[in-house]
């Protein structure tokens, strides 16, 4: 397998964990490289239902090692809880997981701040999660975030800490006419914080170098997805990492020579959570249709996701800046008994028409989608793992989806548990 990146192709919400769950088995270690506890990656097995935001998902396989990589903002108290919550439920994680020293930890003033900023635009509110991961990001590009290296030297921390929340109480009593955050109590939580996650800290990017090295067999594991990164996503309706293939080397210390597969993880429609441009969104009967069969509502918020057709435009820009080498067509079987399936293939924008997908949000507000028309297919795809036994018309919307995005599909997802899977080719 050697060095797999598993991302998201759309806006977040495809079932990335799924498919990290399923090659997992044949893995050695899984990486996540972004985000933070943001990310909800379900993973449905005989076990039964995991909800995964900070660990690895591949860890329920039992010899699987998972690393969290220095592009990650890491909540504490979300961590512990998880660790907990999967060894109350008879999953061996001892030693198995660990993040990188570099990560930055997210604090309860970015939650704060968070809130506070999310609530003054009003209106104008980008749909952040509210967990304080923007505000974390923040602070690591200005050079006063805290690392998870630093509960490893409280002496150190303090003083640091205590310019840091000179900083942000200042905004957070005068712009916002909130509740100052004592020092003490921060330090206390991070003391608390020092003692039970020294364990879990360690340098993360010399494992993966020496793994990739050794021709291990490694999943990069994304959280969110392309059209979020905060470069190349539907700013400013984004997230505040980077979800791409060059976050994901720079979220794990990789050189990008050391990645060999890519792997692009699409919906057989689209969603999004949160404002912000949305081009082939349903809003009638179609799209309820589609979000009460899928049950789209987010693993971490519970809101309900906005639905559309696929968009290949979208499809095919996504794929110009990762680099899939494969692509994975997911919850084909949510459009199994619809009698006409659209696919957006290119928009039109103040009467042109429009084959690449344009950088401002303002223009992407003002497009429309171009449609083609494909019959629906009426018979069941789900549960199948054999690309023989898909009915005709199922066949020939994932081929045409494979044109649309010109990359070949290696994997049809065809349910949410693990064994709902057709694995049209092999991964590497």
């Amino acid at each position: 397998m050697s060095v797999v990146a598993v991302l998201g192709a759309q806006w977040g919400d495809e079932a990335k964990g799924k498919i990290v769950d399923v090659l997992a088995k044949d893995a050695d270690i899984v990486a996540r490289f972004s985000g933070g506890d943001n990310a909800g990656h379900t993973i449905i097995n005989d076990q039964g239902e995991f909800i995964f935001h900070l660990v690895p998902c591949g860890v329920l396989w039992p010899d699987v090692q998972g690393l969290i990589g220095n592009g990650l903002v890491v909540g504490a108290d979300t961590f512990l809880k998880e660790i907990e919550g999967l060894e109350g439920r008879g999953i061996d994680l001892d030693g198995r997981v660990l993040i990188s020293e570099r990560a930055h930890l997210v604090m309860p003033y970015h939650v704060v701040l968070d809130q506070l900023f999310e609530k003054a635009k009003g209106e104008g509110a980008i749909g952040t999660t509210g967990r304080g991961i923007g505000p974390a990001y923040t602070d690591k590009a200005g050079r006063i975030g805290i690392r998870a290296a630093d509960l490893l030297d409280l002496e150190a921390l303090y003083p640091r800490l205590e310019y840091v929340l000179k900083h942000h109480n200042a905004v957070i009593t005068g712009g916002y006419e909130g509740e100052a955050i004592e020092l003490e109590e921060m330090f206390d939580l991070c003391r608390d914080w020092s003692t039970k996650l020294k364990p879990f800290i360690g340098p993360v990017e010399h494992l993966m170098h020496d793994a990739a090295d050794k021709g291990n067999n490694i999943i990069i594991e994304g959280a969110q997805g392309a059209l979020l990164d905060l470069d190349h996503g539907t700013y400013p309706y984004v997230t505040s990492s980077h979800p791409t293939i060059g976050g994901a080397a720079h979220g794990l210390g990789l050189n990008p020579g050391q990645i060999d597969t890519v792997i692009g993880v699409f919906k057989a429609y689209s969603t999004r959570v949160g404002a912000g441009p949305f081009v082939t969104e349903l809003t009638g009967e179609t799209g309820e249709a589609i979000r009460t069969l899928a049950k789209e509502f987010g693993a971490t918020t519970g809101r309900a996701r906005r639905v559309g057709w696929f968009d290949a435009v979208v499809g095919r820009y996504s794929h110009r800046i990762n680099g899939y080498t494969g692509l994975v067509v997911a919850k084909l079987d949510i459009l199994d008994n619809f009698d006409e399936i659209e696919i957006c293939v290119e928009y039109e924008l103040d009467g042109e028409r429009v084959w690449d997908f344009p950088g401002s949000a303002s223009l992407l507000e003002r497009c429309k989608p171009i449609y083609e028309t494909h019959p629906g297919w009426h018979g069941s795809t789900r549960g199948l793992t054999k690309l023989e036994d898909l009915p005709k018309g199922a066949r020939a919307y994932v081929d045409r989806l494979e044109e649309l995005v010109g990359v070949p599909v290696d994997i049809i997802s065809t349910g949410p548990h693990r064994d709902e899977t057709i694995m049209v080719r092999p991964v590497v």
